[in-house]
C-alpha cells in the first residue's frame, strides 16, 4: 500500500521520535511504500495568512501552488498515518496549521451545496488511517471530556475518505507517569499493529 506518514514533534530524540522510527520500520518490513513529511524538520509554516484566506474558496489554486508537494503526497497515498504528541487535548499548532493550509477545498473536501448539507469528501484514495499519539491525561479523563483530539481525527476527518476506509487509533495515556515498561509495551503494540496491515 502507498502510505504517507506525517510526523510532528520538535525533538527527534523524543518518545514520539521513537514512535516514528518504530512505525517506519514496521511498515517498510511489511512491504509498504512509504513517504514521510516531518513538519518541524521542514520548517513548515502553519499560518493561514490573510492573503491565503482571501483566495481560500475563490482561487484555491493559489493556495495549493506553494504546497504542491504536500498536496501531491496526500493524493498519492492510499493510506496515511500521523504521529504526534497530544498537547492541550489536541495536536500541536504546527500540525493543525498543516490541515488548515493543505487540506483545502478541492483537495480534501468540497462544499455540500447548501447550508444544511455537510462538506463532501474528496480523498477517495484514502482507504486506511492510523493515529499514533501520547498524552499526559489518563484515559478516563479524556473519556469525560470526549477526547477532542481523537474526535478530530477519527470522527471529523473520517467522512473525507473512501467509504471503505479502515481507521485505527493508538494512544499512550498518562505519558507523564509512564514507566520504561509502559513505553516499551506501547512501541511493541505499534509495531504489531502496523506489521499486520495488509498490502
Amino acid at each position: 500500500m502507498r502510505l504517507l506518514m506525517v510526523y510532528c514533534h520538535p525533538n527527534p530524540n523524543s518518545f514520539c521520535g521513537a514512535l516514528r522510527s518504530t512505525a517506519r520500520a514496521a511498515l517498510i518490513d511489511a512491504g509498504h511504500e512509504l513517504r514521510e513529511i516531518d513538519l518541524y524538520a521542514e520548517g513548515f509554516d502553519p499560518v493561514l495568512a490573510r492573503e491565503d484566506l482571501a483566495t481560500y474558496l475563490p482561487d484555491t489554486a493559489k493556495n495549493i501552488a506553494p504546497l504542491q508537494a504536500h498536496v501531491d503526497a496526500l493524493r498519492w497515498a492510499e493510506g496515511w498515518l500521523v504521529v504526534y504528541p497530544t498537547w492541550n487535548y489536541g495536536p500541536p499548532a504546527m500540525l493543525k496549521g498543516w490541515f488548515d493550509r493543505v487540506w483545502l477545498p478541492g483537495v480534501s473536501f468540497g462544499l455540500g451545496g447548501s447550508r444544511h448539507r455537510p462538506i463532501v469528501g474528496r480523498l477517495d484514495n484514502i482507504r486506511w488511517f492510523c493515529g499514533i499519539t501520547a498524552s499526559g491525561a489518563p484515559w478516563w479523563w479524556l473519556r469525560v471530556i470526549r477526547d477532542p483530539g481523537r474526535s478530530f481525527f477519527m470522527r471529523g476527518l473520517r467522512p473525507l475518505y473512501a467509504r471503505i476506509c479502515k481507521t485505527q487509533w493508538l494512544q499512550l495515556h498518562s505519558m507523564n507517569y509512564a514507566t520504561a515498561n509502559d513505553r516499551t509495551a506501547f512501541l511493541e503494540r505499534v509495531q504489531r499493529t502496523l506489521r499486520a496491515l495488509p498490502k
